[in-house]
């Protein structure tokens, strides 16, 4: 019998390792593919495009929070892998209701990624300290540790625009950014309401009012960006797509010191999973090279 606790405090119980998977996630189904290969994945959502052309033939349950229930059930899955952020409440109980086995996700910092991926194995019947890409994460976040400067290079990164929203502390990406050498310096910045509240414009509700709405996704004015003292601007390409444009739009903000702007990879900021090894490795050397730009070289030594 495999058991494993999920991250809403629910016992997954397999009598055996899966042979049926629907992943609802696209950083879990990268992590299977690369763990046991795809051939055990019978369902992904329309998002879940990774290892490319290795799960191009699997079929599609929808969306990662619109998925059919219905599709998902046909698929009679020995395993559901679901992220309690990615996919929607509702959907993900009605599958629980159905009586299918769901694995319910939240990793939230690069410890709690590696900790899921303990979890992953266990459920796919594999020794996780025997697993290559396991091993290849674990590797990646001690060499991204010896490597990190003793002051971590301040950032800003946006997760959209119109209004600019990005992350605070509690955010998976935030602590990526420690890891690598960063600092996100809208970390102490939680999300207000009402809208207005959020952007400097009146006051922000009261907590009892808030209640458990989720505070991890401020909007922001652009001047404090400055404010908060960002030296380095990291635009990713997921969730909105920044682009060149947007790039130079963050190069002009009236800071003291310019401010470097990257175009990097969304994944690497928010796909747990096998993909930390990469994500690590490139976001640490990402990060090295901005840090160079902003006060040479002797500031890596």
């Amino acid at each position: 019998m495999i058991e494993v606790t999920d991250a809403i405090d629910r016992q997954v119980r397999l009598e055996r390792p899966p042979a049926r998977i629907v992943s609802l996630v696209p950083s879990e189904t990268l992590s299977v593919a690369e763990l046991v290969g795809a051939e055990r994945i019978v369902g992904r959502t329309d998002y879940c495009t990774e290892p490319a052309g290795a799960v191009d033939a699997i079929a599609s349950v929808g969306g990662t929070k619109g998925f059919d229930v219905e599709a998902v059930e046909a698929l009679r899955p020995d395993l559901v892998l679901a992220n309690k952020e990615e996919n929607s409440r509702p959907l993900v109980q009605a599958l629980i209701a159905a009586g299918l086995q769901v694995h319910v996700s939240f990793p939230c910092t690069v410890e709690q990624s590696l900790s899921y991926l303990d979890s992953l194995c266990a459920l796919l019947g594999i020794d996780a300290d025997r697993a290559a890409a396991v091993r290849a994460c674990r590797a990646a976040v001690e060499r991204a540790a010896r490597r990190a400067n003793a002051e971590p290079l301040p950032v800003f990164v946006p997760i959209w625009k119109d209004p600019w929203m990005t992350f605070d502390e509690g955010a998976y990406a935030s602590d990526l950014l420690r890891v690598c050498g960063a600092r996100n310096v809208f970390a102490g910045r939680p999300r207000q309401y009402p809208l207005a509240a959020d952007l400097g414009k009146t006051a922000p509700s009261s907590a009892a009012r808030i209640e458990d709405r989720d505070t991890r996704y401020p909007r922001i004015r652009l001047e404090e960006v400055v404010e908060r003292g960002a030296r380095a601007v990291l635009l990713p390409d997921e969730p909105y797509a920044f682009s060149e444009v947007d790039a130079a739009e963050m190069a002009k903000l009236p800071a003291e010191e310019p401010i470097v702007v990257e175009l990097v990879d969304g994944k690497d900021l928010f796909w747990y999973g096998t993909h930390v090894a990469r994500a690590v490795t490139r976001l640490s050397d990402e990060i090295v090279r901005a840090r160079t730009r902003c006060f040479g070289l002797e500031a890596n030594n």
